[in-house]
């Protein structure tokens, strides 16, 4: 837990010091990291049905994006992509959406679009 607690920090402090843009993109492994950990907590809010302003309320309290435009702006898409229809009632587990999260962003630069523009 502590780990966690100062890898969502350092993350924090990575996307609180860039420059904000269109379509956030992780500019290191650990952030990649915590997106992935950021689509397992979206993705099982959006499974147990639970209603969207409370899912973006927590999942500013966990990963503490208050201060940081890109982090909430990739708390955002993970959520909407999260929050498909169809992601709800079936799609994909979340450890899969993280997985390929994950997998997206390590092999292109930071690049998560494939992933998030899709439906689940």
């Amino acid at each position: 837990m502590h780990s966690l607690i100062r890898r969502t920090g350092a993350v924090i402090a990575l996307l609180s010091s860039s420059a904000a843009l269109a379509a956030p993109r992780a500019e290191s492994a650990l952030e990649c990291g915590i997106a992935a950990d950021m689509a397992v907590v979206a993705h099982s809010l959006a499974r147990e049905e639970v209603q969207r302003a409370k899912a973006n309320a927590i999942m500013a309290r966990i990963y503490d994006v208050a201060q940081s435009e890109r982090g909430q702006a990739l708390m955002k898409d993970i959520l909407d992509a999260a929050y498909v229809p169809t992601a709800a009632a079936g799609g994909t587990s979340g450890q899969t959406f993280a997985e390929d999260l994950y997998a997206s962003c390590m092999s292109s630069d930071g690049n998560m679009d494939a992933v998030l523009g899709r439906k689940l």
